[in-house]
């Protein structure tokens, strides 16, 4: 029970530093190539996390590999959660292109809900009651926050709504792989294929890279050291000690801090189109998550 008490509480710290990172890309990619921004960031993390795993795993015995092969092993499942990592973070930093921190960090959220449906989906058996009252509520505030006034979906909602999935698919995947791999090893793979994969595609779609400016480098660094090393080293650990369904659940804090953040960073208005899509949104994770 206190291991699952602590991996609740760093999860939720983990939360915190996503929230406040909404406003600082969204500035950053503002004038930069999405792209290049996340082969700086993952990058910067690979790097960072690198020198640390013979220390931290000599330290911690069970974060280090068991048996031969294990830490390859480790490797190479972290770069399949790193495809997941990548469409996620490429959904959304796009998407911050074109709507506002506060309703991206809501959106995002919807990862919660998709969750239990994508388990339920790959497990064969269809969602139990509170997970599709849920669904319908995350539904209705999507379209509170995203519909224009003649029912179109805006652009940058529509692509959030795509990191959502691909969030939730990381979520469920890293349940699966959490226990069975040195963790470590797990989240250096995931870091280094985001890389690989964002500079690869930076190449083909951006072209010639522009000058990195100061603020863009203060943002990759952030998000580099502390919203991706830190924070997906300790959601691999924490999530060995509970479910990916609690994960999600503790997940659905992330737009809330996401908006507060926006508040008090750049003064982004807390509107009552916001509050309410917002609520309907958190409602529904809670909801699909805990059952009423």
């Amino acid at each position: 029970m206190k291991q699952r008490w602590l991996a609740d509480g760093a999860l939720l710290f983990v939360v915190a530093i996503w929230g406040a990172t909404f406003v600082m890309v969204k500035e950053a990619v503002s004038a930069f190539p999405v792209f290049a921004f996340l082969f700086i960031r993952f990058t910067i993390a690979a790097l960072s996390l690198l020198p640390l795993i013979p220390y931290l795993e000599r330290s911690f015995p069970s974060f280090a590999p068991s048996r031969p092969g294990a830490g390859r092993r480790a490797l190479l499942a972290g770069m399949v959660l790193g495809v997941a990592l990548t469409a996620g973070y490429a959904f959304q930093t796009f998407g911050l292109r074109y709507t506002t921190p506060a309703k991206a960090g809501f959106i995002t959220g919807l990862s919660v809900v998709i969750v239990p449906v994508l388990s339920a989906l790959l497990l064969r058996r269809p969602p139990e009651l509170p997970v599709w009252v849920g669904g319908i509520m995350a539904t209705v505030g999507l379209a509170v926050l995203s519909l224009n006034r003649d029912l179109s979906p805006q652009r940058g909602d529509v692509l959030v709504f795509f990191c959502a999935v691909a969030f939730a698919l990381h979520i469920l995947i890293t349940g699966l792989f959490a226990r069975g791999h040195p963790p470590l090893r797990l989240t250096l793979g995931q870091l280094v294929m985001v890389a690989v994969l964002s500079g690869g595609a930076g190449r083909l779609w951006e072209g010639p890279w522009p000058p990195v400016a100061p603020h863009v480098w203060w943002a990759a660094g952030f998000t580099g050291v502390l919203a991706s090393t830190l924070a997906f080293t300790v959601q691999t650990v924490a999530q060995r000690h509970t479910s990916p369904s609690h994960t999600a659940l503790i997940f659905s804090m992330e737009p809330v801090f996401a908006a507060l953040f926006s508040y008090l960073l750049i003064g982004e208005p807390i509107t009552p189109r916001v509050m309410l899509g917002g609520g309907f949104i958190i409602a529904g994770m809670i909801v699909a998550e805990r059952g009423g």
